[in-house]
């Protein structure tokens, strides 16, 4: 039977996406004044700045704010002023300072999944700004564990499994990235629940994981999720 379910953060249980979207569309507007837009691919040249930086930066707001300058000045030949380069970062400082909006009905599901299960908190991203985010959203005393990792890999899911003391077999995973969420966890022989957010960072959908196995389910929304646990649940043991 399962034993412990893992809870991602961002997009799982509080809103985060959709202000990273409006920091891009934000920095688009400043760097259009300086080039084309299209002919120059801005958007997707920020992405492989970003993907590229994130083993120097990691994820999160500090990292996509020194990718935008990094993309500001590469893509305006340096043309870009002092003054909206400080745009730039009151733009990322605003996406550190943002609210802590859980996703509807996800304080009520959590603690349902708390009443039959272990439950624990593995998000990743800057320590600083998810530390404030694990604090500010009242959610922290359902969870008996709250990790924070630079990368949500095999390795990393080895490791809490270890020092929890659960065989993997015993572990589900509730998110909404396959290739963070789901797909190292059955890959290890645990068990998923995709919870897909309406918009996705494009470094999170770049994975060979189709979505189609057996020891996952998806859901639609948070109130579906304790019902997929028991499936799942029901599923070790048939």
């Amino acid at each position: 039977m399962i034993e412990l379910v893992g809870f991602d953060g961002d997009d799982t249980l509080w809103h985060s996406e959709g202000y990273y979207q409006d920091a891009h569309a934000q920095f688009e507007r400043i760097v259009g004044q300086y080039i084309d837009l299209d002919n120059l691919r801005l958007h997707e040249r920020l992405l492989e700045t970003e993907r590229r930086n994130i083993r120097l930066f990691g994820y999160g707001a500090k990292g996509m704010t020194l990718s935008m300058l990094e993309a500001a000045i590469d893509a305006t030949d340096s043309r870009i002023s002092a003054t909206d380069l400080h745009r730039i970062i009151a733009i990322g400082k605003d996406v550190l300072a943002h609210p802590v909006d859980l996703l509807p009905g996800i304080r009520e599901a959590v603690m349902s999944v708390a009443e039959k299960y272990r439950v624990v908190l593995i998000t990743k991203g800057d320590l600083f700004h998810q530390e404030q985010k694990v604090s500010s959203c009242g959610l922290a005393d359902l969870f008996q564990r709250i990790e924070i990792v630079s990368e949500k890999d095999e390795r990393a899911y080895r490791r809490v499994l270890d020092e929890c003391g659960v065989p993997m077999e015993r572990f589900a995973m509730v998110g909404n990235s396959l290739r963070s969420d789901i797909a190292p966890v059955v890959t290890l022989g645990g068990w998923g629940i995709y919870m897909p957010y309406h918009v996705t960072w494009a470094h999170e959908v770049d994975t060979d994981f189709s979505g189609e196995s057996p020891r996952m389910m998806r859901v639609d929304g948070a109130d579906g999720i304790r019902a997929a646990l028991d499936e799942l649940d029901r599923r070790t043991i048939a």
